[in-house]
């Protein structure tokens, strides 16, 4: 016998109906030229390269008005002084019926109507090596999931699809199919790693307790479908007590595991757990090296030219489930960013005997970021802001690879601090 509705259901129901209602109402209403509405990784906030747009277009465009939707959990998290609705509300629904300029990294809530006039610009976030899209249908635990008619319906509202590289490119095509105009752009999120100065990366590491002659060890490993929760393939404390005093590790979880990786922090205060931390963008800017696995920050990071450890002790498990389009363990150049090891140990050794900063491992890290990062210069949101807003080109090149890593911030090719540069 099926349970009878509780009251606070039945005040859900009673909302989303009149919510409905209003917006059917909105649409009818004209299209603000000068909103734009913005939102990144299912609502959870400013991020990403929605955030770079947004900022860029602010400079660029100020008479245009940015307005972001968040989660109500997430809330907290916007910044003082950025304008927001909640996801769901009122000024929710009204935001979605008039703005001109809609740009997303992800999707956004609650289905609505795309009117004749509004400009859609899907953002992604992230470079694919996993499986996206239609071609998760070759994976049951994805295909049992995923609907693949909504993800068709909201491609067709897309105008413009941004992709960082070639690869990425070919991929959405494949997967994403639609008539959606292609834009070759770079990713906006990645210009501050050409932009930021030494000062800004010193006063970032003291933010994160870094100290002065300390390296710094990103572990940013992603997630997996055939895990619950965060469980690191490796232990930031041994880890830690291993390489010594002169190291601090960095641990950031996934966005899917919420604000914690649950790292104690107890070796002198050498584990430090920044999955918190509102930009991912400046730990990539505190760390010398990356650790990670199968992470899209993989290829963002490559735009510094540091050092890529990849510790993949699942590999053959992650991609039995969920796909991949390269071998990233083949130790092939342009597939391969630097070392890689599959054991505690060899990570332990890759440090130890300088293999992660190693001749060997910059000339993979060059093929890596050549393949990965072409677009990617610097001025990405600016191209992306004048493109999309219709704005007067500036005169501004496509795009192209930079001669240096971080070519305002005093860093050589290497990504390692010269003699005298904060650290």
């Amino acid at each position: 016998m099926p349970s009878r509705p509780t009251r606070a259901s039945v005040k859900r129901f009673v909302r989303r109906q009149v919510m409905r209602a209003a917006y059917r109402t909105d649409l009818h209403r004209p299209l603000d030229p000068n909103l734009a509405v913005y939102g990144a990784y299912w609502n959870r906030g400013v991020a990403c390269n929605p955030a770079a747009i947004h900022a860029k277009a602010r400079e660029l465009a100020p008479d245009i008005r940015g307005l972001w939707v968040v989660s109500s959990r997430y809330r907290d998290r916007m910044p003082a002084g950025v304008p927001y609705v909640i996801e769901g509300s009122r000024p929710y629904w009204r935001a979605m019926a008039t703005a001109t300029y809609l740009v997303n990294n992800s999707s956004f809530p609650g289905g609505f109507t795309k009117r004749r006039g509004q400009r859609y610009l899907q953002t992604h976030h992230g470079t694919p090596l996993k499986t996206m899209g239609l071609d998760q249908r070759a994976y049951p635990a994805l295909a049992r999931k995923a609907d693949f008619a909504k993800i068709l319906a909201h491609v067709g509202q897309w105008d413009f699809s941004l992709s960082a590289n070639p690869h990425t490119t070919e991929v959405w095509d494949r997967v994403y199919p639609g008539p959606y105009e292609r834009l070759d752009l770079g990713y906006p999120r990645n210009d501050v790693y050409f932009t930021a100065t030494a000062e800004d990366i010193a006063k970032i590491r003291a933010g994160l307790g870094i100290a002065e002659g300390q390296t710094a060890l990103l572990y940013a490993p992603t997630h997996r479908d055939y895990r619950e929760g965060f469980l690191p393939d490796l232990d930031p404390e041994r880890l830690a007590r291993e390489l010594g005093p002169e190291y601090v590790l960095l641990v950031r979880a996934h966005y899917f595991y919420g604000r914690s990786a649950g790292a104690a922090g107890t070796v002198d205060g050498r584990v430090l757990d920044v999955t918190a931390h509102p930009r991912v963008e400046e730990l990539c800017l505190a760390a010398d090296a990356l650790i990670t696995d199968y992470s899209s920050l993989t290829f963002d990071y490559a735009c510094l030219d540091r050092p890529v450890v990849v510790h993949a002790p699942d590999w053959a498990a992650y991609r039995g489930a969920r796909g991949t389009y390269f071998d990233l363990l083949s130790g092939r150049p342009g597939d391969t960013p630097g070392p890689v090891t599959t054991t505690s140990g060899e990570l332990v050794e890759a440090f130890r005997t300088g293999e992660w900063r190693s001749p060997a491992s910059a000339a993979l890290r060059t093929a890596f970021r050549e393949r990965f990062c072409p677009y990617d210069d610097g001025h990405a949101a600016e191209r992306v802001v004048r493109r999309f807003f219709g704005l007067p080109h500036s005169g501004l090149p496509h795009s192209g690879l930079p001669h240096s890593g971080l070519p305002h911030s005093g860093l050589p090719r290497s990504g390692l601090p010269r003699s005298g540069l904060p650290h």
